[in-house]
């Protein structure tokens, strides 16, 4: 028998941000396999009494390596199910989901890829920044705040740091938060104002959002003020100081409205 893999972005966080498509997928699974950035709330969607595999991963500790992912993928879809791989965000964004897609196509399973909405997307939208905006910016790039070598603290982020010091190119930045210092270090070092505004954005969309304003010198001394924790995106942009004016989304109130209470209650 052969089953099916469908590699699905679960978003940032807000359970009503998933798309139809990744919906469905859910709650037709045969087992779900499922990543730490997943929030709770997406995962109150899966059914009843379906088998779950976690897999989470971060820079300290995995729950299985990327071997063992792949090997458990293959055996599902071996054994005849229909298996969810659930990724917060996009599959395809910082979600090694190309690198599990190519595994699954050198075992000939069959398998899908449903996009999610990104991190950055979402984040950035509901803390109130637009990532491109007429006059401050005239595109985005996303980057990893990773070190090359995690073993290695002394190994700088290998990075082309003049190309990304681009007074009107907004930078996302995943995974960022041990690091902003040296971001931000290299940014300047190559040109990038100090004071160009910053954000940090902790829990995005979800009830435990946290937002920091600052600029790019002083966001590694406010988000330690603030005790942010992961998951953090960084907006480092002239379109960060709109938050400010179009920040709309309040956790709080997020946190007590019946669609949100009726997502959670299934947990």
């Amino acid at each position: 028998m052969t089953g099916k893999i469908s590699l699905v972005g679960a978003g940032p966080g807000d359970p009503e941000l998933l798309t139809l498509k990744a919906l469905r997928a859910i709650e037709n699974a045969d087992a779900v396999v499922y990543d730490r950035l997943v929030s709770n709330a997406v995962l109150a969607l899966i059914p009843h009494g379906c088998p779950r595999f976690f897999a989470g991963k971060s820079c300290k500790e995995k729950a299985m390596t990327q071997e063992e992912i792949n090997e458990l993928l293959i055996m599902l879809a071996r054994e005849g199910k229909h298996a969810v791989r659930l990724k917060g965000g996009d599959p395809l964004l910082f979600g090694r989901g190309g690198e599990e897609a190519l595994e699954l196509a050198k075992h000939h399973i069959n398998f899908e890829i449903i996009p999610g909405i990104t991190s950055a997307q979402g984040c950035a939208a509901y803390a109130g920044i637009p990532l491109t905006h007429r006059g401050l910016a005239t595109g985005v790039r996303f980057l990893t705040g990773h070190r090359v070598t995690a073993e290695d603290i002394d190994n700088p982020l290998d990075l082309n740091w003049q190309s990304l010091a681009d007074p009107d190119t907004t930078l996302v930045v995943y995974m960022g938060l041990a690091n902003l210092g040296v971001i931000a270090e290299k940014l300047t070092g190559h040109g990038l104002s100090a004071t160009t505004p910053a954000a940090a954005i902790a829990h995005g969309t979800t009830p435990k959002q946290q937002v920091i304003l600052s600029t790019l010198k002083d966001l590694e001394a406010a988000v330690a003020k603030a005790k942010l924790e992961p998951p953090t995106l960084v907006v480092i942009g002239k379109v960060a100081a709109l938050a400010g004016e179009l920040r709309w989304f309040t956790p709080h109130d997020a946190e007590n409205t019946t669609d949100y209470q009726q997502v959670v209650t299934k947990l």
